[in-house]
């Protein structure tokens, strides 16, 4: 971190940074789990692009972090973690799919609600649209992907019942991180600031 500028900043906004830095990491990870699974070649160019995607928002938070003088907190407790422990181990490739599903739906919601806010710096709100843009493709490939998975198996009540149960989870999870948040901010970044 040498040459680094010493920037008085919120440790809460770093932490938060942090957050967000670990769910694209972890979500990587999914994308590689599903890499190793999936044989067709669009697929794999499709996930292929997915992922460098993931890893580089991972980087662009971790640039963020940096570039305000700090470095990445430890995330042990995070969105990705606690979705993945409610979930358990995704069986088949619709269970990935559509847990793949929910959780870009999620991080995609997360970052347009934090950039609505009207106190977020232009760095970050230059970020969280990047992102966002990149996420609203990820979930209209990967959505499609499991519609054509699930109609070529007969598995459409399947794919149904699983998006309902993740879905479901993550408002649960959702929920908890919501609160921790406001406990340390008195606000959410996912509150409406105009309500």
């Amino acid at each position: 971190m040498e040459g680094v500028k010493n920037m008085s900043v919120d440790p809460r906004m770093i932490r938060l940074y942090s957050y967000y830095r670990d769910a694209e990491l972890r979500g990587a990870t999914l994308l590689l789990k599903l890499t190793m699974r999936v044989e067709d070649t669009e697929s794999q160019i499709k996930l292929s692009r997915h992922l460098a995607d993931e890893t580089r928002h991972a980087w662009l938070w971790t640039k963020r972090i940096t570039d305000l003088g700090h470095e990445p907190i430890q995330v042990d407790d995070g969105y990705q973690t606690r979705i993945g422990k409610a979930v358990g181990i995704p069986r088949s490739l619709i269970d990935l799919f559509a847990l793949t599903v929910v959780v870009e739906e999620r991080a995609q919601q997360r970052y347009i609600e934090h950039a609505r806010r009207p106190d977020v710096d232009p760095e970050t709100l230059e970020l969280l649209h990047e992102v966002s843009k990149d996420e609203k493709w990820h979930i209209g490939w990967i959505k499609d992907e499991l519609v054509q998975m699930a109609r070529a198996n007969g598995g459409e009540a399947k794919m149904e019942n699983t998006l309902q149960r993740y879905r479901d989870i993550d408002a649960q999870v959702v929920s908890e991180l919501v609160a921790k948040e406001r406990a340390a901010f008195g606000f959410s970044f996912s509150d409406n600031p105009h309500a």
